[in-house]
């Protein structure tokens, strides 16, 4: 079994799974280092640069991993969007 899940179903990606766990991690990491990276960089430190480009990897990661679960989901909500709205267009036109 892979560590990070690529594969999603509608279903199943509604739940809090390991990758929501890892995204939430590297989402902190990623806003401290651009936070702390960009105070530093603005003051000519070359470790400010560095650790501005880790938190910018770390938003990489971040995204990588939880795209394809987000993905899934919007999937879901723009089927359920959709016959919502068949739905209320049949109710408008007093069609039962």
């Amino acid at each position: 079994m892979p560590l990070i899940r690529r594969q999603w179903q509608p279903g199943e990606a509604h739940g809090w799974s390991r990758e929501d766990a890892i995204a939430a991690a590297l989402s902190a990491a990623s806003y401290l280092l651009i936070i702390l990276g960009g105070a530093l960089a603005m003051v000519g430190s070359l470790v400010g640069v560095a650790l501005f480009l880790l938190g910018a990897a770390a938003c990489a990661a971040m995204v990588y991993v939880i795209d394809p679960k987000l993905r899934a989901v919007s999937a879901d909500f723009e089927h359920k969007q959709r016959e919502y709205l068949e739905c209320l267009e049949k109710l408008t036109r007093w069609e039962h």
